[in-house]
């Protein structure tokens, strides 16, 4: 264990001798947030980590939530490559609603991956801080997780599978799944869980919600009697 943190130590150094201390600082706080969550990530944690001093460090970040805002954007990545893991696992498929659906269910799958294998990064990737993103906000970008979901919700429309007026709730029932199901798993009554049931309760949870997609299939004008 302690080697790991060597390690982590000299390649934040070896950063930071390279000319690029902005970003070694991000690397340490991730580390950080790793380990302790977001409560973790402060300026003098990382300029220690990286080996410098935090006079340093203020060189290129204004306070502490300049640096958590940063570290929250490298969690977001970092949960973007799991899902994209997921994604090109993923068999051909030639249907495309179905194709589409089964890449809803893995970037799903993908996101709770992370939770379970970073609860620290995950904890982070949403902690609030003083320049936190309005998520409510559609003008502005948060991150590629969101991407994903929102280009996967388009496709559904542009194929007719989900009307134009069940695009919101499509998109937040399944963010919502998503993250409550995370939230469940690592902080809530289902951490106790051994990783088969943990398996076995994502399993279940997302594909009985995916089931749901194919039922709201018409739309909502034309279930009406």
């Amino acid at each position: 264990m302690w080697a790991g943190v060597n390690i982590g130590r000299m390649n934040a150094r070896d950063a930071y001798h390279h000319g690029d201390l902005r970003n070694a600082l991000i690397g340490a706080a991730a580390r950080l947030a790793g380990s302790g969550g977001p409560d973790a990530v402060t300026i003098r944690a990382a300029a220690r980590e990286v080996g410098v001093t935090p006079t340093a460090a203020y060189r290129h970040f204004s306070g502490h939530e300049g640096l958590l805002e940063a570290t929250k954007e490298e969690c977001i990545t970092r949960m973007s490559v799991a899902m994209r893991k997921r994604l090109a696992a993923l068999p051909p498929e030639p249907d495309p609603v179905e194709a589409a659906i089964a890449r809803l269910e893995a970037i799903g799958r993908g996101y709770v991956d992370f939770a379970l294998a970073e609860p620290g990064l995950f904890r982070t990737a949403f902690c609030r801080g003083a320049e936190g993103k309005n998520f409510a906000d559609p003008e502005q970008d948060h991150g590629e997780p969101h991407q994903l979901l929102m280009g996967l919700i388009d496709e559904l429309v542009r194929l007719g599978f989900l009307a134009e007026e069940q695009r919101l709730g499509a998109e937040m029932g399944a963010w919502s799944m998503v993250h409550g199901l995370s939230m469940l798993l690592i902080d809530g009554p289902l951490a106790g869980l051994g990783r088969a049931e943990q398996a076995a309760v994502v399993e279940d949870t997302i594909t009985t919600f995916t089931q749901s997609f194919w039922n709201a299939r018409q739309p909502p004008s034309q279930n009406k009697r």
